[in-house]
């Protein structure tokens, strides 16, 4: 047995912040004792950690990332060896990605794909959602068996993108009517993209062919009418719902007028809509290409009511929707022509840190910034409390946080195969010193320590969130 004790930092959890000591046994947390007790000074080890003046935190759970997907004629650029190498050095250490079933092919086939991606090669542990782009009665049957097995417990339906993902409201109504059954969760991209469509076509016709027409042909309206018809189908087929990568304030208010009728309806939101705006969309010689993603970045004074829909709760969780593209020779596709543009941002590195910079700036406390970034993202997707928290019994993924550290995000310090960085020269106060993985350290002081295929894939229960 091997036995590691964590000492002096300040522990903190979505529930509490407590002085104390943490004894780590092959891998999972065996004990916590207040700092200088009794119970603490007796506990012997093979390693301590000191943690002095920094907090102890669970590891981050990244609900949303992309690692290697194709899309729009190439690839995200990182791999899951690289996109996990990037995502503990910035103190996550779960991320759940996404499994794609082929069109006209089964789920079963989309998960292989994905295993055979990243089995062997990630440095975190893992789990999959899976895309299902061709709703039919095989597939049905398949969700329900991949439920019991915890494989897969979550399904990812598109209301944008159509003719690649793209689903009508009977294929997500029977989905959703599946889910209400299996306890599988919906998850919903909430764009209507045949408008959506309509208006990407108008505007090339006249000569709008710059990025920041990206986030004006995809209205906010036209966020906010998905949601509206998502929640109306979820509450039809008796289905919770869960709508990733909430933009928009009047998507939002969808999400808080449902939650006050008791829907059980949740919401998530990334870095990107808190922190960047169509500013930067609008940026010159082509820059604004490097920040085109859906939904769309809005103007800036969205960010306040997303702000407000964490601390409120109609928004749970904040996760990355990482899905980076290099600005060289793939961003640059679609010079000319915004909608050849590959969507999507590198943040799997960023986000707890910009979470704690918030923090810092008093728009949230130190426990709803481990509450949106750990614990809901674990309860939402079956994980807690293996993951999440620190507790006894829960896998010991853990972070040394120095909340005083300085950095300045850049492209040239940081981790994600990706060759700019979405916060460039942005000043951050906090930043994960130690980072373990299931009692492993695998980033310290520094020094990375971790390797390509310590990280497990996790099978999970569902949703453990609903009211």
């Amino acid at each position: 047995m091997t036995r590691t004790v964590i000492r002096g930092g300040l522990v903190v959890t979505a529930a509490e912040e407590l002085h104390a000591d943490v004894l780590i046994e092959d891998g999972r947390i065996a004990a916590l004792a207040a700092t200088g007790s009794s119970a603490a000074e007796a506990w012997s080890a093979d390693t301590v950690i000191e943690a002095g003046g920094h907090y102890v935190i669970p590891g981050g759970v990244d609900v949303h990332t992309h690692m290697e997907l194709p899309f729009g004629g190439t690839a995200a650029s990182d791999t899951f060896e690289t996109g996990t190498r990037a995502a503990a050095w910035g103190g996550t250490t779960t991320i759940v990605d996404f499994a794609v079933q082929p069109v006209g092919g089964s789920l079963r086939e989309g998960l292989d794909a994905w295993h055979a991606k990243a089995e062997g090669n990630c440095a975190i542990d893992y789990g999959f959602h899976t895309i299902v782009s061709d709703v039919n009665e095989s597939v049905l049957k398949e969700m329900d068996s991949l439920v019991d097995s915890g494989e897969s417990t979550s399904f990812k339906l598109f209301m944008a993108y159509p003719g690649v993902f793209y689903s009508d409201d009977g294929r997500i109504l029977r989905a959703m009517q599946r889910g209400a059954v299996n306890g599988g969760l919906i998850m919903m991209h909430a764009e209507n993209g045949i408008a959506i469509d309509v208006l990407v076509e108008q505007a090339l016709a006249a000569g709008k062919t710059d990025p920041r027409y990206h986030g004006e042909v995809r209205r906010e309206l036209l966020e906010a009418e998905a949601t509206h018809r998502a929640i109306k189908l979820a509450q039809v087929a008796g289905s919770p719902l869960y709508v990733v990568h909430v933009s928009a304030a009047s998507a939002l208010a969808e999400l808080a007028r449902a939650r006050d009728d008791g829907l059980n309806v949740f919401g998530e939101t990334c870095p990107q809509y808190l922190f960047l705006s169509t500013d930067n969309l609008a940026e010159p010689d082509f820059e604004g290409a490097k920040y085109v993603c859906s939904t769309p970045l809005r103007p800036r004074e969205h960010q306040e009511a997303l702000w407000r829909g964490l601390r409120t709760n109609d928004l749970q969780v904040v996760s990355t929707d990482h899905c980076p593209f290099c600005f060289a020779g793939q961003k640059e596709l679609g010079r000319g022509d915004f909608s050849k543009i590959p969507n999507g941002l590198p943040g799997v590195e960023n986000r707890m840190d910009l979470l704690h910079q918030a923090v810092v700036d008093g728009r949230i406390s130190r426990r709803r910034w481990i509450e949106i970034a750990c614990a809901t993202p674990a309860r939402m997707f079956g994980l807690y409390p293996r993951k999440g928290t620190i507790a006894p019994g829960a896998d010991a993924d853990l972070v040394i946080y120095d909340p005083a550290a300085v950095q300045t995000v850049s492209a040239a310090t940081h981790h994600m195969n990706v060759d700019y960085s979405a916060y460039e020269g942005r000043q951050l106060t906090g930043r994960a010193r130690t980072v373990l993985s299931r009692g492993t350290v695998v980033l310290d002081d520094g020094r990375w320590l971790g390797r390509a295929g310590h990280g497990a894939f996790l099978r999970r229960d569902t949703c453990q969130y609903l009211t």
